[in-house]
């Protein structure tokens, strides 16, 4: 895993947009795997500065989400859908049709979750996956346990993931309890990943990720398992 380590958070956005751009411009019809959360939102923010400024052109990009909570619609506020749409896709010339996150409004979740990993694997995944990392080293809704899913699945959510979420809702109890999520094998499917991290209280979960073991208590650590990986990370979620 390669790891750049910067000073702040404006220069880790800027560092993991660039490696994003890299990958429109070498391959325009590209798969852009990408995360909600408040981590990657300045990462999109430069995305879309570089658009504005005609550096990049997102007219033949394709891109699929990590995950949804479950159940949602589209249109609630909340959901990841009207999460990319106002913080990506309604700023740049990307094809909203090329655009894919789980259904949260679907009647059947777990033909939901089949559909999506068949359509991910059926592009090859991700040219390059967006990540963040949970407090508790999760990535996507994978949470810490004894076994973890490699294909995309309904999972329920765990109290502390549901209390770091809380704030975007008027309370916890208006979190959903469930959500679909890509597994580890659908992310790790990914011929790039760049995984994001900032602030004091991400320093333990990437600690225990470079720790050099890989283990389902911390589900980030099976990035080690990746061939191409990047660490973008500012110095407080780096040294503590």
């Amino acid at each position: 895993m390669k790891i750049v380590c910067c000073n702040d958070y404006k220069e880790m956005s800027r560092v993991g947009a660039g490696m994003v751009a890299e990958i429109v411009k070498s391959k325009p019809a590209c798969v852009l795997g990408l995360a909600t959360g408040s981590t990657p939102e300045g990462l999109y923010a430069e995305l879309i500065d570089m658009y504005k400024k005609g550096e990049l052109d997102f007219s033949e990009v394709t891109t699929v989400n990590l995950d949804e909570y479950y159940p949602i619609s589209p249109e609630n506020e909340q959901s990841y859908r009207y999460f990319m749409n106002t913080k990506l896709f309604d700023h740049v010339n990307v094809d909203k049709a090329n655009t894919h996150v789980p259904s949260g409004s679907a009647e059947d979740a777990a033909a939901e979750a089949a559909r999506y990993e068949s359509f991910v694997r059926s592009l090859g995944g991700a040219d390059i996956q967006i990540l963040g990392i949970g407090r508790n080293g999760h990535i996507a809704f994978n949470e810490p346990a004894e076994a973890l899913y490699p294909a995309t699945h309904v999972t329920g959510l765990t109290e502390d993931t549901i209390d770091a979420n809380a704030r975007f809702f008027a309370s916890a109890d208006e979190v959903p309890t469930k959500a679909l999520t890509m597994g580890m094998g659908t992310i790790l499917s990914a011929k790039k990943i760049i995984i994001l991290a900032n602030g004091k209280g991400k320093h333990e979960a990437v600690s225990a990720m470079l720790s050099g073991m890989v283990t389902t208590s911390c589900p980030a650590s099976f990035l080690n398992l990746h061939a191409d990986v990047t660490l973008i990370c500012d110095r407080e979620a780096y040294e503590g």
